[in-house]
């Protein structure tokens, strides 16, 4: 089992900066790719970024350019930086990891609000 945490949602203006943080506990040597979704009120929850075990990165086009995301395996812990805050960045922040089989298993944290005001 692996368990997330996340922490650094809140309140920021329009053009702001937050740093989200996942901390992973459990077995975390399964754990192969990790990244951020998000869900906004009346809408599905969509991919933001993820980062593998390699390094590749991949970035909803929504983000691309504001958004950064990194992992410290030695801490196992992923990070997205967002820069640029727009109000359409508004929703819960979920930090989401999964191991490497053909039927990988999904783990989920319990997802940080990140509101950004106009």
């Amino acid at each position: 089992q692996v368990q997330l945490v996340e922490s650094g949602g809140g309140l920021v203006q329009a053009g702001g900066s937050l740093r989200l943080t996942c901390a992973a506990s459990g077995d975390t040597f399964r754990i192969f790719i990790m990244g951020w979704y998000r869900q906004a009120p009346g809408k599905e929850r969509e991919l933001v970024a993820a980062c593998t075990g390699g390094g590749t990165t991949n970035y909803a086009d929504a983000v691309k350019g504001r958004f950064t995301i990194s992992r410290d395996d030695a801490k196992s812990t992923v990070t997205l930086q967002m820069n640029s805050l727009k109000p359409e960045d508004t929703a819960v922040y979920y930090c989401n990891a999964a191991n490497a089989a053909l039927r990988p298993v999904v783990y989920w944290g319990q997802g940080t609000q990140v509101t950004v005001s106009s």
